[in-house]
């Protein structure tokens, strides 16, 4: 037999997923060089290079990829297959991956979660926020939290919050000094906050509309940021225009920080959904998550 027992299988796939040994270290909790170690032998046993090392990057040879095309999958099963046997346990345990956008990880999916942490002492949430499609399947998340409208069909979608808005807003102080514009087509001669998604490193369109009537604004102005939080900020403090989940800007509406322009052409539409595949095996800890999001679908 090549390979004593799976453990280096394991650090290879982390590895080849990774593309770094020190990200696959600390994945594994153990040293780069303990992984670094384990890869030499694991090569040496099997007479062929499975990694390309750079000073920057590791690339996965011919044989790299085989390998990992062959040998994740199995992993991956056998890693659900004892996951299923854990559930047998009285109490729900692991770990349930999940990536949602900024904004829904904030006000949708951690307010519901986060009593389940003091329920079940075994469980662990780990959220990743992430503005882009991510392929949750490649990238080991158990689900992702995006809107309704954008998710893929082979996935199981359940709505998890109420129906949304993107609404335009400013401060009042940036109102009286540029005005305020009557229609989205106008947005381009003021001075507007502008969103770049960290995924794709394009600026977020604005969207009016809905349906057959839904179209797109691309604005301008002095600041560009990657977080909606931060956008907030900024628009309270009069640097600009914005537009932002209503759910975001309810409570600086009702205390007049913010004023809502361009009302008239801000329909709702489908809210925030958990995704997962269809052939998703689903753990104990899985479940209790699933039904904690589904509860309520009122946005905090």
């Amino acid at each position: 037999m090549l390979i004593s027992g799976m453990d280096d299988l394991v650090v290879f796939v982390t590895v080849a997923r990774e593309g770094n040994f020190t990200r696959a270290a600390a994945t594994l909790g153990v040293s780069p060089s303990a992984v670094s170690q384990t890869m030499r032998a694991l090569e040496q046993r099997l007479g062929v290079r499975l990694l390309t090392r750079t000073t920057r990057s590791v690339t996965r040879t011919d044989a790299g990829e085989r390998l990992l095309t062959e040998v994740a999958p199995l992993l991956d099963q056998i890693d659900q297959h004892l996951s299923a046997v854990a559930d047998l346990r009285e109490r729900p345990a692991g770990t349930v991956r999940i990536t949602a956008d900024e904004f829904a990880a904030r006000h949708v999916v951690w307010p519901k979660l986060l009593p389940l942490l003091e329920v079940y002492p075994d469980l662990t949430i780990e959220l990743i926020t992430d503005y882009g499609l991510t392929d949750i399947v490649a990238q080991r998340f158990d689900a992702g939290v995006r809107l309704g409208g954008i998710i893929d069909t082979d996935m199981i979608a359940v709505p998890i919050g109420p129906e949304m808005r993107m609404v335009t807003v400013a401060s009042p102080a940036y109102l009286a000094q540029y005005g305020t514009p009557l229609k989205p087509e106008e947005l381009t001669e003021y001075r507007c906050i502008n969103l770049r998604l960290p995924t794709h490193g394009g600026l977020y369109p604005w969207e009016f509309g809905s349906g057959e009537n839904e179209f797109r604004v691309r604005v301008k102005g002095p600041l560009i940021m990657n977080s909606v939080l931060q956008i907030l900020d900024a628009c309270l403090a009069g640097v600009g225009l914005a537009q932002l989940p209503d759910a975001q800007v309810a409570p600086y509406l009702e205390t007049g920080e913010l004023v809502e322009v361009l009302s008239c052409w801000s329909d709702a539409f489908s809210g925030y959904h958990l995704y997962y595949p269809s052939r998703h095996q689903q753990t104990a800890a899985f479940r209790v998550v699933l039904n904690q999001l589904r509860l309520s679908q009122q946005a905090i």
